[in-house]
């Protein structure tokens, strides 16, 4: 399983990086989401996945017994992407905002059009 999640990260981080070497504004912010989910990713399989086993401390004990999954890195994915949503909303609407005002999404345009 973690080397399928392996090869899914890279195929978004690739993904990303060829959207946000686009012109166009919304394809650069899908890039950036790919990014981040290609993030949460790694992050994820780092923990380790454990189907059968919850990670639970014993008692008597302070840490998980060998062979859990490390709940630490579900615990960053779920606030990284509460902040990541956050982060798009407020990119899209700065592109519909944009796009709305200029008429335009292009990138290139909008750089001619802020030197003029």
């Amino acid at each position: 399983m973690e080397t399928l999640l392996s090869i899914l990260t890279g195929l978004l981080f690739a993904l990303g990086v060829y959207l946000l070497l686009r012109r166009s504004l919304v394809q650069v912010l899908l890039g950036i989401m790919f990014l981040s989910h290609a993030a949460n990713l790694v992050i994820f399989v780092s923990g380790g996945l454990r189907r059968d086993r919850a990670p639970m401390i014993a008692e008597d004990g302070t840490v998980p017994a060998a062979g859990y999954a490390d709940p630490l890195p579900q615990a960053l994915i779920l606030t990284a992407i509460v902040i990541s949503f956050g982060l798009l909303a407020f990119a899209l609407a700065l592109v519909m905002r944009a796009q709305s005002r200029l008429g335009t999404d292009d990138v290139e345009e909008l750089t001619r059009e802020d030197a003029a």
